[in-house]
């Protein structure tokens, strides 16, 4: 008998849906602009059995991949299981065989050895070929049409390292993947392995270093010459993972460090210049350029941990607001032997699941969109909160002229991470829309959303009617249809 447990995990809102579909020309209200050719992936971490240890927590839940396949104005929605190995071997068996997050002692003794990935975090779409991704483990390749699973990639042999990041970024100048991997020596090491991948997916090259202590390295940026990696004091060891703690624990005690690796064939961990900062929390990147002998990195910035659900490593009560993160910018110059970075605020909107029009990776944006906590707004929790935050707006920033919107979703209703969609590929910086899912706490239901891009603050000109309700998801991105010769076939 399949009984979930009555938690806050999943219960309400929470409650596992568990269902693959297809569903043709859903219900819009307002225009889609015909403009928008291609489709929009996301994931959501989705239990296919209840946990093997009687609760969990949401990142450690099986990965479920939407499609929204936009043409003509309308949209067709398609749903499907990332069949991982751990998904396979647990259907087959039909209960959960793995235990908690990141924790392979407490796996049952059938699956020992056995690649734990969920691939929960991230759909990314690179030389047509559709990534499902967990930081864990490596990479699964599902097709973009139909999202039938394919399988574990290791870039035919030339990968390495065990794991590979759910956040890479494609050079929009070369068109190469760039990715890493860490813990790339196995669970709990300070190994971490630089990759480029080709548009054609092979591996052109990797760098082998290790950090200063073992830690979440969740998200990265690039620059033409330089990947930029943020090393903050999400730790742990083999002490917790024994102890049946959380796998991770915030250590207040240690620096936080940015690592600079010249983004070459040949580059050695010698070759990486590493700047030192005050104790703080991060997570995901916003961007990052150049500017002369400068690098310049923004990314939301907290004084504390943002996630209750890994706790303080010395069990200090969770801190909501020294856990507040606000867009903030990180610069070094290489021209100089200074050895920390320089912080600065960019913005006073508690924002996180920061993003930019894609199209300028790497190089200076002018624009960028985060998911916003204002606690100025009312809030009821009708239904449970998607993910534990009240995530209630969508924010909007002009790096240029220090312009700032808001669209607040409502009190009953809270918002996942926002995707630029372009007019054209040629148009010019912001030139184009933004997707979001919508949750609608009290009634259960989900929405897609579309609004002008630069121009948030009058609310959405389209909202799909989404026929399942989407659990709290992380990552999503847009692919236009000319990117998947599929899709244009099919169109």
């Amino acid at each position: 008998m399949t009984t979930f447990p009555d938690t806050p995990a999943f219960t309400g809102f929470n409650t596992p849906s568990r269902v693959e579909a297809d569903v043709q020309d859903l219900n819009v209200v307002g225009e889609i602009p015909k403009e928008m050719h291609g489709a929009f992936y996301r994931v959501q971490p989705e239990h296919q059995y209840p946990p093997k240890l009687g609760d969990d927590i949401a990142f450690n839940g099986d990965g479920m991949i939407s499609m929204f396949r936009f043409r003509d104005g309308r949209v067709d929605f398609t749903q499907r299981w990332a069949k991982t190995d751990k998904w396979k071997l647990e259907n087959a068996a039909g209960k959960a065989l793995f235990g908690a997050y990141r924790n392979p002692l407490t796996d049952d003794d059938s699956v020992k050895g056995k690649i734990r990935g969920t691939a929960n975090t991230n759909a990314y779409i690179h030389g047509g070929r559709l990534y499902a991704l967990k930081e864990d483990s490596p990479a699964l390749v599902m097709d973009p049409v139909t999202l039938e699973t394919r399988g574990y990639t290791d870039f035919d042999g030339k990968m390495k390292g065990e794991t590979f990041t759910a956040h890479p970024k494609t050079d929009p100048a070369t068109g190469n993947l760039c990715g890493f991997g860490y813990a790339s020596k196995g669970i709990l090491t300070r190994d971490m392995t630089y990759y480029e991948i080709s548009p054609e997916g092979e591996l052109l090259y990797d760098v082998w270093f290790e950090t200063p202590y073992y830690c979440m390295m969740h998200d990265f940026a690039i620059t033409p010459d330089y990947a930029l990696f943020s090393v903050m004091p999400m730790t742990s060891s083999w002490e917790r993972l024994e102890a049946g703690k959380p796998h991770f624990g915030f250590d207040t005690s240690l620096p936080t460090y940015l690592a600079v690796m010249p983004r070459k064939p040949g580059t050695t961990a010698d070759d990486i210049r590493w700047f030192k900062g005050g104790n703080c929390f991060t997570a995901h990147v916003m961007n990052a350029h150049q500017d002369g002998s400068k690098l310049v990195l923004d990314l939301p910035v907290a004084a504390n941990n943002m996630m209750p659900f890994f706790p303080d490593i010395n069990d200090a009560p969770f801190d909501p607001v020294a856990g507040s993160t606000y867009l903030t910018r990180w610069t070094v110059d290489l021209n100089q032997n200074e050895e920390e970075y320089r912080s600065e605020r960019l913005s006073d909107m508690i924002g996180e699941f920061p993003r930019i029009d894609d199209r300028f990776a790497g190089t200076r944006n002018r624009y960028g969109w985060m998911v916003v906590i204002d606690p100025s707004q009312p809030v009821e929790l009708k239904g449970g909160s998607a993910g534990g935050w009240v995530m209630n707006t969508l924010g909007f920033v002009d790096l240029e002229t220090g312009e700032e919107q808001k669209w607040w979703a409502g009190p009953v209703s809270s918002i996942q991470e926002p995707c630029f969609v372009p007019r054209s590929p040629d148009a010019a910086e912001g030139d184009g829309w933004i997707v979001m899912v919508c949750n609608r706490l009290e009634t259960r239901s989900s929405d897609l959303l579309i609004f002008e891009a630069t121009n948030i603050a009058k609310g959405p000109i389209a909202t799909i009617n989404i026929p399942v309700r989407l659990r709290f998801g992380l990552h999503g991105n847009w692919a236009d249809a000319s990117q998947i010769k599929a899709l244009d076939q099919a169109a």
